[in-house]
């Protein structure tokens, strides 16, 4: 029977997927695929979580939905406040929406009103990263550093500066120190914002654990302490993007936790849902907020689903899971097996020039050649040939090519559930190791 779905392929015929068993999803013909990958970084607590399903229910027998222009809920002010309380120190606000393009878009234009709000109209000038990734509607793929998204939509997009990322495999020099690595790339935010003038900029936008593009790579030490210090000289917002690696997947409800350091606003959005709801977020400090209700009093944003109750009730019902069931100490735990067992079956690879990662949200980085860390010819689609061939054995993960400079490279990212066993880690090693055996002939 023919199919009536656009998808995001024309020409593929995909399996159905009936029915999800914790970390595993079966298809229509009963074929069991370990999520290693969580989807899109996205099923942190697996596909059958039967808390979170109960609290859909009891939220859809009392109020399914009611427009934020006139009530607010009882689910969404839980939620908030939730959120609120376990935020990075000064971030007390949190706005509701359904994904993590929409939670970008809004920190983009909470951004700018601040600024209008407080007599600064001239700062709109975004500066982000190259080989970064920061969502597919407009004003976040034009902040967005992914230059085979950006491309075809190239004459619709802002104009946005872009700088190195902290991306040491390929970027630290020879007999440089992480820390004098990390200071270079951030120092090149200083010289950006010069060159601008800092009267003309608004924000500073960065994943503190970069996902999809690069494939899970975290900075160096140091690094966001110096762009925190560069942005607060000149008086841009640092906006974090944590819509891939937050609520716990690199171990700490917020990745930024780690970095020691603490932004204007931030963004969530996968793991909030854990797939079981579409839901983002954007959350703000007290200072930004503020601007608003002394100003205008209305931020001129909004989404006709925002705040919607199921999903807030989901929402609040996965939080209440991660923080409630030990399973930010799980994601450590289990991350240090999983990058142990990555080390063990690839860390001698030929064709396997980086493993890193934190928590549950890890990645190979593949190379022709392991020495010079040369990589593949692109036109040879490694990246994909992974992917169809860990399908076919039952395993789903995440390759991604471009991972240098939007064309050269290709990575393997992992985001498996926070609930993996260890059996399910040598399951999800074992069939990778088919894959990408497979994909290179090693």
């Amino acid at each position: 029977m023919a199919s009536h779905v656009f998808g995001r392929s024309t020409g593929q015929v995909l399996p159905t997927a009936v029915r999800g068993e914790g970390c595993y999803l079966i298809d229509a013909a009963g074929k069991r695929y370990l999520d290693g990958s969580g989807g899109a970084a996205v099923s942190c607590l697996g596909h059958s979580d039967p808390e979170v399903r109960a609290a859909i229910h009891a939220q859809l027998d009392r109020l399914a939905f009611a427009h934020t222009g006139f009530f607010t809920t009882e689910a969404a002010e839980s939620l908030a406040d939730r959120l609120a309380a376990h935020a990075p120190a000064g971030i007390e606000w949190v706005y509701l929406l359904s994904g993590g393009s929409e939670a970008v878009e809004a920190a983009l234009k909470l951004a700018r009103q601040y600024f209008l709000e407080i007599g600064q109209p001239g700062r709109h000038r975004i500066i982000a990263r190259r080989q970064s990734y920061h969502g597919n509607t407009l004003g976040a793929l034009a902040t967005g550093g992914n230059a085979w998204r950006r491309q075809p939509f190239a004459p619709m997009l802002v104009e946005t500066s872009h700088i190195a990322p902290c991306y040491a495999y390929r970027g630290q020099a020879e007999g440089e120190t992480e820390e004098a690595y990390g200071r270079r790339v951030a120092d090149e935010l200083e010289t950006e914002i010069l060159r601008l003038g800092p009267e003309t900029v608004m924000a500073f936008v960065a994943e503190p654990v970069v996902g999809a593009t690069l494939g899970a790579v975290a900075s160096v030490p140091g690094y966001f302490p110096r762009i925190r210090e560069i942005c607060d000289r000149y008086g841009v917002l640092l906006i974090l993007d944590e819509v891939m690696c937050g609520m716990g997947r690199t171990g700490t409800l917020f990745a930024c936790e780690q970095d020691g350091v603490a932004p204007d606003i931030v963004t969530i959005a996968k793991g909030l849902g854990a797939g079981y709801q579409p839901i983002g977020a954007m959350l703000c400090s007290n200072r930004i907020r503020d601007a608003i209700a002394q100003g205008s009093g209305f931020f001129q944003h909004g989404h006709t689903y925002m705040g919607h109750p199921v999903v807030a009730a989901a929402a609040g019902a996965v939080l209440d899971a991660i923080l409630g069931r030990g399973l930010l100490a799980k994601v450590q735990a289990q991350g240090a097996k999983l990058d142990a067992a990555l080390h063990a079956a690839f860390g001698q690879h030929p064709h396997v020039g980086d493993i890193r990662g934190r928590g549950l949200f890890r990645a190979l980085e593949l190379v022709a050649d392991r020495e010079t860390k040369a990589p593949f010819d692109p036109a040879r689609g490694v990246n994909k040939q992974v992917k169809a061939k860990a399908f076919e054995a039952g395993l789903i993960c995440y390759p991604m090519g471009g991972t240098i400079d939007g064309r050269q490279g290709d990575h393997v990212l992992l985001a498996p559930p926070f609930i993996i066993e260890d059996a399910q880690i040598g399951e999800l090693v074992e069939k990778l190791a088919v894959a990408i055996r497979a994909a290179t002939g090693v």
